[in-house]
């Protein structure tokens, strides 16, 4: 009896011991394939409404503004969960700035001046138009604030005009017809 018993045992051994092998060969597939893929941004979904850099992508009217958050190493940040609101400049906009000024915030040398100016275009949160109010301050992500301006039925952001809204999977992005610039330092 013992012997039988012995014998079903070591037998259980073996067949635990073949299905964890196998396993652990599944999970390094998986890791070697997770490894592939980096940040948010990584991930493909085709399904789902499109995330604020998605959305921005795909406008020929933000062209400067996705190469800009691509250059700020952005890209990440804005395709998590949000919910964020973007005021996105459109290109004609970036070309209301002064001549080389776009270059110069594109080069490597100037990211944290390029991060700073693109995070005082994002908050948390999701802002409508029709829940925005006259002099309303809004607190962006890199500290500073935002004043709304409503008039007429016309919004505004710190004198930009929102053009127009388009809601994403993670916020909303409003088109504005100007760059907003931060406050200068202290």
């Amino acid at each position: 009896m013992r012997k039988i018993l012995l014998a079903t045992s070591m037998i259980g051994v073996c067949v635990l011991l073949s299905c964890n092998s196998g396993t652990e060969q599944s999970a390094g597939t998986q890791t070697s394939e997770e490894s592939q893929a980096v940040g948010q941004s990584g991930v493909q979904d085709d399904m789902s409404q499109k995330n604020v850099v998605q959305v921005a992508a795909g406008s020929k009217d933000h062209t400067t503004l996705v190469t800009a958050v691509q250059a700020a190493k952005l890209v990440d940040a804005l395709s998590n969960a949000g919910p964020f609101t973007v005021f996105a400049p459109t290109n004609a906009a970036f070309d209301k700035l002064p001549a080389g000024t776009v270059d110069g915030l594109l080069k490597p040398e100037s990211i944290d001046d390029l991060t700073n100016i693109l995070q005082y275009h994002v908050t948390v949160g999701v802002f409508k138009t029709e829940s925005l109010s006259d002099g309303q301050v809004i607190g962006q992500v890199n500290g500073n604030d935002v004043t709304i301006g409503v008039k007429d039925g016309k919004v505004t952001v710190n004198g930009a005009n929102i053009v127009a809204s388009v809601p994403a999977s993670n916020g909303i992005i409003h088109v504005i017809d100007a760059v907003l610039l931060p406050p200068a330092a202290n």
